[in-house]
């Protein structure tokens, strides 16, 4: 059934303002601080600087932004997703070797580096807003740092009741916020309309020109405009392409190119207003309104950011990057609103952290701008494995080419914020090879205990023949064994026939897998094959995306497959639990074995993360070597 114009018309309009809200909270916040922070960086504030300055602003918005992101990188979704370890994981499809293993390194990589933008995102965001107060009042400059401590605990407080609710204001408070900034834009550009000039990249090589070393530099400043825009990519999933687009096109590139010539015509009629060119732009008698509405602003921009630390956590567990987390749901329609509290608690641990360090936006901008260029370096790279597959002669060549010229691009801007490493750039350096670390360490330790299992394990259909032939005692009931590998005999299963010495009349060996897809299609969920007559094998497939459900989909097991008795009150689960130990001959350092186990320890036990009710469970402990 094909929906109406008007039907169509008002989901196409509904997702764009879903858009406004979700993708473009971070970008649309940059005017608070990015002007200011690049005209900073001149000792004297002279008409060409300000129009040189602007002219780069704009083109990069509209190189990175408008051509990279919206028109380009959109193409490469998995399904309708996107992100850095959506693109990964198309980058690394059907490779291997050295090839595939740096990718991956170099995802991972990014991935980690989007932790330090999600700490100081909601920092220096909600600080930009509240230091407005100073234009109100300089006797009200003191409480910036507390009222800005007492948003962001509010904030990071709210988030285990979900954004379901909130998330209906956060369009029209966005769209609010964009008409607001083209406002006060046009009237300030309507008083100086030389800014204008701006717009022509002559002004811009004229600054690169007699201040080649100075343009350089000024880089890792104007990348501040551009924070925000890999959401544009990782948000693909929730409103799709056109909607983002549009919502690009029509509102927010008009209204950011409007705010900050706004912004520009206001310091050729006075420089002195570079104390806080965006809040000098209103009218006196408005400008504690504008501070209320910037503050609402951030607080949308952070929210954005944390929700995507979230999934990115979630799709790191699922595609082994990470130790399994406990996954809450906070709306019953909508997948993608997830809550995991130890990711939460982090966060704002760190963000007060950065607020109580460096007390203003100006002392984070440096920060900001390394991981923001780290993470469109990774993705520009990944860009290049995804993006020319499957096209040859001219086209690959035009795809090469362009690639390589966005790739230049944002080497610039990220060799332009290495020389701020020492000014603030040094902490999300620090947290992205911190989370780097931790995630290839996991991922290294389960492969090397998935490897261990294979290599000293029976092949489990002989085994289950042998048990059949010489069967040990049958008790009542269906026995579930979960198991990595499904060629050979799960663990549990050895210790019970060890220790217990009985085997249940039905037995079902459970694989879950986690495909390189955002989602799986219910008629691809689970394959069942029998291994015996009494055993049965079930391999379950998840998409990244998708959080494990193993009760829910042994229910759908049973319908398919009345033969399996798989009623819950007669269903028994049989887990492993692994203890690391010391190997005679180590397979890893001793503090990557310390860290493994330390992470093991701490990973949300089996049952809760696959929602297995506890008192079906039996857990076999058991020692591992590493």
């Amino acid at each position: 059934m094909s929906l109406s114009p008007t039907t169509d018309r008002s989901r196409s309009f509904g997702l764009m303002l879903g858009a406004l809200g979700v993708v473009y909270g971070d970008i649309g916040t940059s005017p608070l601080y990015t002007l200011r922070a690049c005209l900073a960086m001149f000792d004297s504030l002279q008409p060409d600087h300000i129009l040189g300055v602007l002219s780069i602003l704009f083109w990069l918005l509209m190189v990175v932004v408008s051509f990279k992101y919206v028109t380009l990188v959109l193409r490469a979704d998995n399904r309708g997703e996107g992100g850095t370890l959506a693109l990964l994981e198309l980058a690394v499809r059907g490779r291997q070797g050295r090839g595939r293993s740096g990718l991956i390194m170099l995802g991972i990589f990014g991935a980690a580096l989007f932790y330090g933008d999600s700490m100081i995102t909601p920092a220096i965001s909600v600080l930009s807003a509240i230091e407005g107060i100073g234009v109100v009042s300089h006797t009200l400059d003191h409480w910036v740092v507390p009222l800005a401590l007492l948003v962001l605990i509010g904030l990071f407080s709210i988030q285990s009741r979900g954004t379901a609710l909130v998330g209906r204001l956060f369009g029209p408070v966005m769209a609010l916020w964009f008409v607001t900034l083209a406002l006060l834009g046009l009237w300030q550009i309507s008083l100086a309309p030389q800014v204008l000039q701006a717009l022509n990249p002559v002004w811009g090589l004229r600054l690169v020109a007699s201040h080649p070393l100075m343009s350089f530099l000024l880089l890792g400043a104007v990348v501040l405009a551009l924070t925000g825009a890999e959401a544009l990519y990782a948000d693909m999933g929730h409103f799709g392409r056109p909607a983002i687009r549009r919502a690009w096109f029509a509102l927010v590139l008009p209204a950011l190119t409007l705010c900050y010539l706004g912004q520009g015509a206001l310091l050729l009629r006075d420089p002195t207003a570079i104390r806080n060119p965006f809040f000098l732009m209103a009218p006196q008698w408005g400008t504690a309104a504008l501070v209320g509405l910037a503050t609402v602003a951030t607080v949308v921009a952070s929210q954005a950011v944390i929700s995507g630390a979230f999934s990115v956590t979630r799709q790191a567990v699922q595609l082994g990057f990470w130790p399994r987390m406990r996954v809450l749901h906070t709306s019953a329609t909508e997948q993608g609103q997830i809550y995991l509290p130890q990711v939460n608690a982090l966060l704002l641990c760190a963000v007060l952290a950065l607020v109580l360090l460096f007390q203003n936006s100006e002392s984070l901008a440096a920060a900001y701008g390394f991981a923001v260029t780290g993470t469109m370096l990774t993705t520009s790279v990944l860009a290049f494995a995804v993006l020319p597959r499957g096209t040859a002669g001219g086209r690959r060549l035009l795809w090469l080419l362009v690639l390589s010229l966005l790739l230049a691009v944002d080497v610039l801007l990220f060799g332009a914020n290495l020389f701020k490493i020492h000014e603030g750039g040094w902490m999300p350096l620090l947290v992205g090879v911190v989370v780097f670390t931790l995630m290839m360490t996991w991922r290294r330790g389960r492969q090397i205990l998935t490897e261990q299992q294979a290599r000293d394990r029976q092949p489990l259909a002989e085994f289950m023949e042998q048990l059949e032939a010489y069967p040990p005692a049958r008790v009542p009931g269906t026995a579930v064994f979960m198991t990595l590998n499904v060629e050979n005999v799960p663990p549990a299963l050895l210790h019970n026939l060890k220790h217990n010495k009985v085997l249940h009349e039905h037995v079902v060996f459970l694989a879950i897998r986690v495909a390189d897809v955002p989602y799986i299609a219910a008629e691809e969920r689970f394959q069942v094959t029998r291994v015996s007559a009494s055993a049965w094998q079930v391999v379950v497939q998840y998409g990244f995306k998708e959080d494990p459900d193993v009760p829910g989909v042994m229910r759908l097991v049973a319908e398919a497959y009345p033969e399996l008795d798989l009623e819950p009150m007669r269903t028994s689960y049989f887990l492993s639990r692994q203890t690391v130990v010391a190997a005679h001959r180590a397979a890893l350092p001793r503090w990557r074995r310390a860290l493994f186990a330390f992470l093991a320890r701490n990973s949300t036990r089996s049952t809760m993360y696959f929602k297995i009710p506890p008192n079906r469970v039996v857990e076999m402990g058991m020692q591992v070597e590493l």
